[in-house]
């Protein structure tokens, strides 16, 4: 921009002279208008340090939340911290708890283990003792077989009868008057005799049995086959 006369350049408004002949004779008088020249770039200047401030106080906001984040995450991170140490605590609590209750259950397994074993033990013992019992009582029985096989009972005969007359002659008179057609038919000789129950009970008027002990099984045979004759006619 070109300047007239009496016109001036700097930071200050620009003054600007003109002249201006009046139509009267009066003296010439000039006149003086302010023109704003360097209004904008003063108004520039205080936007751009207006902005500068609203930035610096964005950062100085800014950084003071970023102190605050960083204060709370510094904290909660601690809080997780302590949480783990406590959490790792009660986790070393129940590993140890759970040892311990291991090593009682191996214990109880291990003792388990030898009650049974113990019990197998036992069982074999009482099988094996079972056995022998089996044995015993099989050999027993036919030994006791042995003993009795060759005995027959006789019921009636008198006390004292066989003092008088003797076992074996009662013993055959007594075949000949129950089994008449025996009569004729030799009997091995008796090989032992005697009264049952052994004593005699004063309370009991009733005869006592004689037992008679045969030498060979066929004769107690014979009389056993013509007593079951006699009485299913």
């Amino acid at each position: 921009m070109s300047c007239g006369v009496g016109c001036r350049r700097g930071s200050d408004p620009v003054l600007l002279w003109l002249w201006h002949r009046p139509v009267a004779t009066a003296p010439i008088q000039p006149l003086v208008w302010e023109v704003p020249y360097a209004t904008g770039v003063a108004q520039e200047k205080a936007k751009n340090k207006t902005k500068q401030n609203k930035t610096k106080d964005i950062g100085n906001k800014l950084e003071a939340k970023m102190d605050n984040l960083e204060e709370t995450l510094t904290k909660e991170i601690q809080d997780i911290k302590l949480k783990q140490e406590e959490m790792q605590n009660t986790i070393n609590e129940i590993k140890n708890s759970l040892d311990a209750a291991n090593s009682r259950i191996q214990e109880a397994e291990e003792r388990i283990s030898k009650v049974e074993d113990r019990l197998v033990e036992i069982m074999d013992a009482e099988q094996k003792r079972e056995k022998r019992l089996k044995r015993n009582e099989e050999s027993l029985r036919e030994l006791w077989d042995k003993v009795k096989r060759t005995n027959i009972r006789i019921i009636g005969v008198p006390e004292g009868e066989e003092k008088e007359k003797g076992t074996e002659k009662i013993f055959q008179e007594i075949i000949a008057k129950n089994f008449p057609h025996m009569g004729k038919e030799s009997l091995t000789q008796i090989q032992e005799a005697q009264r049952v129950p052994y004593k005699i009970n004063p309370r009991r008027n009733a005869q006592r049995h004689k037992l008679i002990k045969l030498t060979k099984i066929k004769d107690k045979e014979k009389i056993l086959k013509a007593a079951r004759e006699k009485k299913n006619k």
